[in-house]
């Protein structure tokens, strides 16, 4: 699908400023979006809105469909009469410019469960009837996530294939004691959702109507500790035990000598094919319901994937498998029509990469702070772009500008000052402008780089499990050059809608 040219702002939501320890869909997120469209932004990308899993990544979610619960705005739910201010009250672990996992995950999951209780016992008949539509409209996802989310945490977030009675097995009898046993809290995990998807919606319709869109992000893999796993296990590459045969990674790369095992199973690619990829189908449009363009994370994966024996304690020792190709996105299309996708081309790129992306006319990925250092024939230097393209500064998965910078080999350095013609003291705005700059329909700046950040504000680090994801700023921190110096530049280049 051609992109219209423009420019947007990497964050994700529990990067926002406020009181709660998290950055969540409350006041701070409508601000940001009356700052994007004061910066002359039209795009709003995040990460995956799913809840997180090992080492706190929304790449290692418990289920592919239901939002983050640490996103749900407290406010919102005081002002239902669900909880009180005294319950707002932070904890002393919360930090400004940092999530405290340990401290944030505790405190927000009693007060929504405080906020459940007080719904179930004092609800509107108005209110009981939207929740209930609520749920019969995410009935194909719901009930499995509630059930799922209910017995790990009775099992101690054990693995699912080690739950005992049958429930590993979904055995008839097993399932349907357990939806009795667990009743009170199935329903919370439902109320959760409920919350999560009325406040999203409004937040998006509100930056709709101000011309923002939102740029999403799919995995392309789930985790194995799912409800989308355990209730389909059927579609996965797993042993009769139920533990996961094989996992994905990526082979030894740019940011590991010993590549990067993730962990997640494997699809049994051919039990997709023979229902016609539905469950893939369901997925793309659930996530379309939620955003307006969707990044389809390690895309070269439709095409052949790196899969590991389970065993291997590195992503090294793996081999090259043919994707679904294609006839995976020929499904999704015929079934869902023409849609607004990125391909995240990052990583050992082969050609047969590169034509099932442009069969389908997704815009690949450039990245500036993978274009100097080497020569002219870079595809990642401004030069070598291409309109169907997203250039970035970089992404989460990259170091800040300024930390990249301090790092990077004389090499590197001479490279972009004599590229660019600049001398690198502002190096954050000097890349960019030249993503604004660039012929690629799109622009997206990591906010971490329109405020000038360090190393130690960067999001993530791929292959390493700890420590990430953390960050947050202040609103002190973002000062009016900020919005108009991006705004000018998206002014200049052509990126500020005026060419629509």
């Amino acid at each position: 699908m051609k992109f219209p040219r423009n420019s947007g702002v990497l964050l994700h939501p529990t990067s926002l400023p406020g009181p709660h320890g998290s950055g969540d869909l409350g006041t701070a997120a409508y601000h940001f979006v009356d700052w994007l469209q004061t910066a002359g932004q039209k795009l709003w990308q995040i990460l995956p809105l799913s809840g997180i899993g090992p080492g706190n990544s929304p790449y290692m979610s418990s289920s592919a469909f239901a939002g983050n619960l640490l996103l749900i705005d407290m406010d919102d739910l005081l002002q239902h009469g669900w909880l009180t201010p005294a319950d707002l009250v932070p904890d002393v672990g919360f930090e400004m410019q940092r999530q405290n996992f340990a401290a944030v995950w505790p405190w927000r999951m009693e007060r929504l469960a405080r906020a459940a209780t007080a719904f179930a016992q004092d609800a509107t008949p108005e209110r009981l009837a939207d929740f209930a539509a609520f749920c019969e409209t995410h009935l194909d996802w719901l009930d499995n996530y509630a059930l799922f989310m209910s017995l790990a945490e009775h099992f101690h977030w054990k693995d699912w294939c080690e739950w005992e009675g049958g429930l590993a097995q979904r055995t008839p009898a097993a399932m349907d004691a357990a939806r009795a046993q667990h009743a009170s809290r199935i329903a919370f995990w439902k109320f959760c959702q409920w919350r999560f998807f009325t406040q999203w919606r409004k937040l998006r319709a509100y930056a709709n109507q101000r011309g923002i869109q939102i740029v999403g992000d799919a995995p392309i893999f789930i985790a194995y500790q799912s409800a989308e796993v355990w209730a389909r296990q059927d579609l996965f590459d797993l042993n009769p035990d139920g533990h996961p045969r094989v996992v994905a990674g990526v082979p030894p790369d740019y940011f590991s000598e010993t590549g990067q095992r993730w962990g997640n199973p494997m699809y049994l690619w051919s039990a997709h094919a023979s229902e016609g990829y539905a469950w893939w189908i369901e997925r793309i449009k659930r996530t379309f319901e939620l955003v307006d363009i969707v990044r389809i994370d390690h895309f070269r994966g439709f095409a052949s994937y790196w899969e590991v024996p389970a065993s291997e304690p590195t992503a090294m020792k793996g081999q090259w498998l043919p994707g679904p190709g294609a006839p995976l996105f020929d499904a999704i299309y015929a079934a869902l029509g023409p849609l607004a996708i990125i391909a995240e081309d990052l990583g050992e790129i082969t050609p047969d990469v590169e034509a099932l992306r442009r069969r389908f006319a997704f815009p690949g990925m450039r990245i500036l702070q993978f274009a100097f250092g080497d020569n002219s024939t870079n595809n990642f230097l401004p030069h070598r772009h291409q309109n169907d393209t997203v250039v970035y500064t970089g992404t989460h998965d990259n170091d800040t500008t300024r930390g990249w910078w301090k790092t990077a080999s004389e090499k590197e350095r001479q490279h972009l000052c004599d590229y660019l013609a600049v001398d690198g003291s502002d190096v954050e705005w000097d890349l960019i402008r030249a993503a604004c700059a660039s012929v690629a329909d799109t622009a997206i700046h990591p906010m971490q780089d329109i405020l000038g950040l360090e190393t130690e504000h960067r999001m993530n680090f791929p292959g390493k499990c700890e420590g990430y994801w953390e960050w947050r700023f202040e609103w002190s921190q973002v000062l009016p050059e900020h919005a108009s110096r991006l705004a000018h530049l998206c002014r200049i280049y052509g990126r500020d809608g005026s060419n629509i």
